[in-house]
C-alpha cells in the first residue's frame, strides 16, 4: 500500500495479497488431506518423502497423535453418520494449513502495511509481526499441553463417577481441539494488541495502568466466552495467563514510552 495509489489500486493489492494467503492456506490443505509423510534415511539421516495416500495422510497422523496425547483413558472416539471422520480430516487439514501459512500471512500483512508508515513506525510494525507469530504459536502449544487435557479429563471425570461408559464422536472432538487452540492463538496477541494501539498514539501508555481493574473485568468474560466447554473452570486457564500478558504489553508500553522520551 504505497502513497499516491487510488482507492481502486489499494484494493487490487489487497485482494492480490489475500489471494496469496488463500492460495497458501488451500494448497497446504490439499497436500496434508492427499499425502502422507513415509520416514526414509538418507546417509543415516533420517528425512520424510511425500507419499499419495488420501486415507492415511498427514492430518491423519496428526489426529492419531491428538488422539492418543489429548483423551483421558477409557475415552473412545466413534463416527456415528456417514462423512463425520471425513469432514473431521478437512478440519485438521485446514488448521494444519493456516498454521503453516502464519509466516506469509505476515510477510504479506507487513508488505501492504509498510509502504504507508512512517519510518519511525515501521521499526515499530516489524517489532510487532514476528512477536505476533511467536505468541500465536505459544497459544495453542500452552492449549494442547496443559488447557484441553485438563478440560477433557475434568469433565470426563463425572462420566466415570457414575460409571458409564464415554464416547466422543470424532468431529466434536476436532471441533473441541480447534476451538480452544484459535481461542487462545487470539488470547495470546494481548501484548501486541496494546502496542499497536500504543504506536497510533491513540490512547498513553498511562491508560493501561489505570484501566487495569476494567481490563480485568474484561479478560475473565473474555475467558468464559472463548473457552467452549461451558464450566466456568477453564476460562481462568485463559483469564490468568492473559493477566500476565497484559502485564508484559504495559511493561513493553511503558519501556517504549521512556525510551521515546529519553531520546
Amino acid at each position: 500500500m504505497a502513497a499516491g495509489m487510488t482507492i481502486r489500486e489499494h484494493i487490487e493489492e489487497l485482494r492480490v495479497r489475500v489471494f496469496r494467503i488463500a492460495l497458501s492456506i488451500i494448497i497446504i490443505t490439499v497436500f496434508a488431506m492427499s499425502f502422507d509423510l513415509r520416514p526414509v534415511e538418507v546417509g543415516g539421516l533420517p528425512l520424510a518423502y511425500p507419499y499419495p495416500d488420501p486415507i492415511h495422510n498427514v492430518s491423519t497422523r496428526l489426529t492419531f497423535y491428538m488422539q492418543d496425547t489429548l483423551l483421558p483413558e477409557g475415552v473412545k472416539l466413534i463416527q456415528t453418520a456417514p462423512g463425520q471422520a471425513f469432514f473431521a480430516q478437512i478440519y485438521v487439514s485446514a488448521l494444519i494449513g493456516v498454521i503453516a501459512s502464519i509466516p506469509l500471512i505476515v510477510r504479506e500483512i507487513s508488505a501492504f502495511i509498510s509502504p504507508a508508515i512512517s519510518t519511525n513506525m515501521k521499526i515499530g510494525i516489524l517489532n510487532v509481526f514476528l512477536p505476533a507469530v511467536v505468541l500465536f504459536v505459544a497459544g495453542i502449544v500452552f492449549s494442547y499441553y496443559v488447557v484441553i487435557p485438563f478440560t477433557l479429563d475434568f469433565l470426563y471425570q463425572y462420566g466415570q463417577a457414575l460409571n458409564v461408559a464415554t464416547f466422543l464422536t470424532i468431529s466434536d472432538f476436532i471441533t473441541f481441539v480447534m476451538q480452544f487452540f484459535l481461542g487462545f492463538g487470539i488470547a495470546f496477541q494481548l501484548p501486541i494488541v496494546m502496542y499497536g494501539v500504543s504506536l497510533t498514539g491513540a490512547v498513553s501508555p498511562r491508560f493501561w495502568r489505570d484501566n487495569f481493574r476494567y481490563a480485568a473485568i474484561i479478560l475473565v468474560v473474555f475467558g468464559a466466552i472463548i473457552t467452549p466447554d461451558g464450566s466456568g473452570v477453564t476460562m481462568w486457564f485463559v483469564a490468568g495467563p492473559m493477566f500476565a500478558l497484559y502485564l508484559a504489553g504495559l511493561l513493553i508500553v511503558e519501556r517504549r514510552a521512556a525510551t521515546k522520551t529519553n531520546t
